[in-house]
């Protein structure tokens, strides 16, 4: 059988002012589990595309695909200044495959797995996945190829039945087993197209804590944590294959597990890669012999978020940025470069908060930091509950399209004055 992975995504602009193409990684995760022996794959990536439309109507009349998976990664690109809705493009390529083609068209990706429900009725494909989709995608092909209908017991599948969308609140998972497949790929343009190729090396549910959760953040906070050996393979394959020396580690939080960094970079270190790399790192938790291992294994700069919550937040978020303090201390004493995300204007921002968090921002030296305007409302948040309390929204569904929460008290002025405040400082960027 034919299968045919399409990713949509086309936001290329990272800080506002550097230009990074993240690859489509999680489809080509997903790629990878497709039997070679009973399918013939072939990926279309649309980040590169000058005509997009043009280049799937080419490619489907050439492959003439049974089955058309669709990898969703983003429904928007996180800006309040340029807001961009992601899914309208997705519906293009969709309604285009449609009047050419009858293939199967599946769509998933992380962007999908955050409303399942409402995306699958905005895109109308035929089939939905939400979660990671590797082994269930498949799976499902492999039925749909032996004409199996029965398909609906997978976990994640999103479909309609008799005119309404069947979802039962499941989602699919996948242990990563499998090293992703580049093929098709322009790695040759990937490779100077930003922050670097991804590879993962920890998955789940990881948030920032504050306060004495921070100390005891661990390996638990994790659903799925890679072998040391897998990755240090991956990224030797691909310097083999493609020339590949510049990486992403996927990973929201590289420090913790701090054992586990330290493994990986001594392990990186060993394999003499002479890798430049970057990854996200957890504004805490760091000591100074964990700064080094990573500067030695060539890491070149990392990823951190702020404490969030206002200038008054009392001892726990005073604590958290004693902690981030310490680590961007870390960071500079060791030569490694990193970058800072604040948000402006969440729930209680007051002009004496908004001078506190820049002044914050002042006492650090990031390469980069990024002023974000408003807060992104994500579905099942606190956020959302406030966003619904305070009628901004009527209901979650509606959180398909970029919605932002902005404090009323500060809303009037916040983006002139942080305007102002980026004019005089050339490594700050307004988002």
């Amino acid at each position: 059988m034919r299968v045919l992975m399409i990713a949509t995504n086309r936001h290329h602009r990272l800080m506002s002012r550097m230009e990074a193409r993240p690859l489509p990684i999680g489809m080509a995760y997903v790629a990878a589990y497709l039997d070679p022996d009973r399918h013939s794959v072939r990926t279309l990536d649309l980040m590169f595309s000058d005509d997009y439309l043009a280049d799937v109507e080419n490619t489907v009349n050439e492959f003439r695909p049974d089955v058309v998976g669709i990898s969703l990664r983003n429904l928007s690109n996180h800006s309040y200044i340029d807001p961009q809705w992601a899914l309208p493009i997705t519906k293009e390529v969709i309604d285009k495959i449609r009047s050419i083609s009858r293939a199967t068209i599946v769509v998933g990706g992380p962007a999908f797995s955050l409303l399942p429900r409402e995306c699958f009725e905005y895109l109308e494909p035929d089939l939905g996945i939400a979660g990671d989709a590797g082994e269930a995608f498949a799976e499902l092909a492999n039925r749909i190829e032996i004409g199996e209908p029965s398909y609906y017991d997978l976990p994640g599948l999103v479909w309609r039945e008799a005119g309404e969308t069947v979802y039962h609140g499941m989602r699919c998972y996948s242990e990563f087993t499998r090293p992703p497949r580049f093929e098709d790929l322009d790695m040759a343009k990937y490779r100077q197209a930003g922050f670097g190729i991804g590879i993962l090396t920890k998955l789940g549910d990881f948030t920032y804590p504050t306060g004495d959760a921070a100390e005891t953040a661990e390996a638990r906070s994790w659903r799925v944590i890679r072998p040391i050996d897998e990755v240090v393979h991956e990224v030797k394959d691909m310097e083999e294959r493609f020339g590949l020396k510049k990486v992403f580690f996927i990973d929201n939080g590289f420090n913790v597990p701090i054992d586990h960094a330290k493994s990986l970079c001594s392990a990186l270190t060993e394999a003499n890669l002479k890798l430049h790399w970057n990854t996200c790192l957890a504004p805490f938790g760091c000591d100074e012999e964990l700064i080094g291992l990573m500067k030695s294994a060539g890491c070149a700069l990392v990823v951190m978020g702020t404490p969030r919550g206002d200038g008054h937040g009392g001892h726990v978020l005073n604590e958290s940025r004693e902690r981030m303090k310490a680590t961007c201390d870390m960071c500079d004493a060791g030569g490694l470069h990193y970058t800072v995300s604040q948000s402006f204007g969440e729930p209680g921002e007051t002009r004496e908060s908004v001078e506190d968090k820049l002044d914050f921002i002042r006492s650090i030296n990031p390469a980069m930091a990024n002023l974000r305007v408003g807060a992104e409302i994500q579905p099942g948040s606190t956020l959302a509950a406030t966003a619904l309390e305070e009628g901004l929204i009527s209901d979650e569904s509606e959180l398909i399209r970029p919605t932002f929460y902005l404090e009323p008290a500060v809303k009037d002025w916040l983006v002139d004055y942080l305007k102002e405040q980026k004019e005089q400082n050339p490594r700050w960027n307004l988002l």
